[in-house]
């Protein structure tokens, strides 16, 4: 029984909650209701925790309060995907009620939860039930029933998973998508093994273990701000120990050095302990790793020099002068990121299907430009909900134009005009967009079901704007399908951006047939280097 849990122990059940999702991010990516690469719900869900978790293993908290509130503000910053900006606002609600708590009961948890659930519908424009908002919320109302017949926090967070499961459970009947293909909902899912991972550790005081460390980014915690020149310990010392005995455990060494700094992550896998520590004795740290077996990969930074380096540099670099306006666009391969720099894009950020770049991400870009307005184009329907968060972060003008794919990106650069206001801009580039028929021609990275037939893993697929309207063996056929479907008299101009996976002469025999199929529309042939998509399309 448990009536009260104090700032570290809310720090480590995020702790086992955050490895638990991460543990079965890849089950959360098979979770597609559509058979398209957008597999990536676990990923950005996963990088979304394990940026909360960077933080918190970084330093100190007094409170709990100070817990959600590293949770909160780390997590935004490091949200990537729908699925991670909700998670971060659901964190953001929870942060706020628990803003003045020094430790918490029962009631407060319970609240917190009622709180971060509000937080998280209010970030969704047109929200969507059998997802992770109504199953987050019906745990969260169970959880506040329940307080009216306990005050131990296990029971109450008991109540929390298992009606989130059964909710879970529910998610086929609610959403056709997910019945058709037999899923439940991804982000849904990644919900509940986050509270399946906090409730473990507060059953039986263990966090659960991360099977990834470094795929995860979570075996080298954040340092410090570079603002913050109060640096205590000043050597960020970090090695490998090659255990002499597999059977060896590290919690002597951990016991050893955890007093010689902070920062201090020591992670023991079987054959192999990876060590990080912020110290003043990165010597005493290595002769009590050598009694355990030999060293590799060792790293000792001055993190005192290294600031100091850094704000020397940067007073003494010349500021740039601010103009009007800026451009951000996300794209993913080379050829697409050299169009976009071609059009005027100051900062090209990689992403895209299945690489959605974090709001962090998308802020550090729009940092490095020197404009009063910029404007973004996330370019991906995924992308754009992280990109609208930024704008709580800049004291910048960011004007978000939601373009869902490439081709979108590019008429709305076009669309504008330097002598226009950003309000004149902004609506002539969301006018400009909505003309824009996009099409894709990718493949299946499972089977699914298609006009009556299950249709295998692997097949070609051609979607027009989203939804998948043709499947063939060929790329090129498939191509051809969409243009035929996709084009009226009215068309002008079709344009082309053929993959990494697409050689040049194939694209220049593509390009032949089609100025001959369409000897009244001009044909744009480029290469985009993207991934995943052998063709992105438009038709104008």
């Amino acid at each position: 029984m448990i009536n009260t849990i104090d700032a570290r122990g809310l720090l480590e059940a995020f702790l086992s909650g955050a490895n638990r999702l991460c543990n079965h991010k890849n089950i959360l990516n098979d979770l597609n209701v559509f058979p398209v690469p957008d597999g990536d719900t676990g990923s950005n869900m996963s990088m979304t925790v394990s940026a909360a978790s960077r933080e918190l293993l970084s330093r100190e908290y007094l409170t709990a309060g100070e817990v959600m509130s590293a949770v909160a503000s780390a997590s935004l910053r490091g949200a990537r995907g729908n699925s991670g900006v909700i998670l971060s606002q659901f964190f953001r609600g929870m942060a706020k009620r628990m803003k003045e708590c020094t430790i918490l009961d029962a009631k407060d948890i319970a609240e917190s939860f009622s709180e971060g659930v509000a937080s998280a519908y209010r970030a969704v424009m047109k929200p969507v039930e059998g997802t992770i908002l109504s199953v987050a919320r019906d745990g969260a109302a169970a959880g506040r029933e329940a307080l009216s017949n306990s005050d131990d926090i296990i029971e109450i967070m008991q109540v929390v998973v298992n009606t989130a499961q059964q909710s879970l459970d529910l998610t086929p009947e609610i959403l056709p998508q997910l019945k058709q293909a037999g899923v439940v909902d991804s982000g849904a899912q990644g919900v509940l093994y986050l509270l399946e991972g906090a409730l473990s550790y507060l059953k039986t005081g263990e966090i659960t273990e991360l099977l990834d460390q470094q795929s995860l980014g979570l075996s080298m915690p954040a340092i410090r701000k570079e603002t913050d020149a109060d640096i205590k310990f000043s050597y960020c010392t970090e090695f490998i120990i090659n255990k002499n005995n597999p059977a060896a455990s590290s919690s002597l060494f951990s016991k050893n050095i955890e007093k010689k700094g902070d920062s201090m992550v020591v992670i023991d896998d079987g054959e192999i302990i990876k060590v990080h520590i912020h110290t003043n004795n990165p010597g005493y740290v290595i002769e009590q790793a050598i009694k355990l077996g030999a060293l590799t990969d060792i790293k000792i930074d001055n993190m005192k020099y290294q600031h100091d380096s850094k704000v020397i540099t940067e007073q003494t670099k010349p500021a740039e002068p601010e103009k009007e306006y800026g451009f951000a666009a996300v794209a993913a391969g080379e050829g697409l990121a050299q169009l976009f720099r071609d059009m005027g894009c100051d900062v090209v950020i990689e992403g895209g299907q299945t690489m959605n770049p974090s709001t962090d991400d998308i802020l550090s870009a729009i940092e490095k430009i020197s404009a009063k307005n910029i404007f973004v184009f996330p370019n991906n329907k995924n992308i754009i909900m992280a990109a609208e968060q930024v704008k709580g972060l800049t004291d910048k003008n960011v004007i978000v134009i939601p373009t869902r794919s490439v081709p979108q990106g590019m008429s709305a650069k076009l669309a504008f005009v330097p002598t226009k206001t950003p309000e004149e801009n902004e609506k002539a580039m969301t006018n400009a967009i909505a003309g824009i028929k996009t099409g894709t021609v990718t493949y299946a990275v499972r089977e699914f079901p298609f006009e009556d037939k299950t249709m295998p893993e692997g097949t070609i697929i051609g979607l027009i704007d989203g939804k998948i309207t043709h499947t063939g063996d060929n790329p090129e056929e498939v191509l051809k399908n969409l243009f035929e479907a996709m084009t009226d008299d009215d068309s002008e101009i079709l344009s082309v951006f053929y993959g990494s996976d697409v050689s040049s002469d194939t694209a220049e025999d593509l390009c032949e047939e089609l100025e001959e199929a369409y000897s009244d529309c001009d044909i744009v042939m480029h290469s985009g280097g993207q991934p995943l998509y052998y063709y992105i399309i438009s038709v104008e």
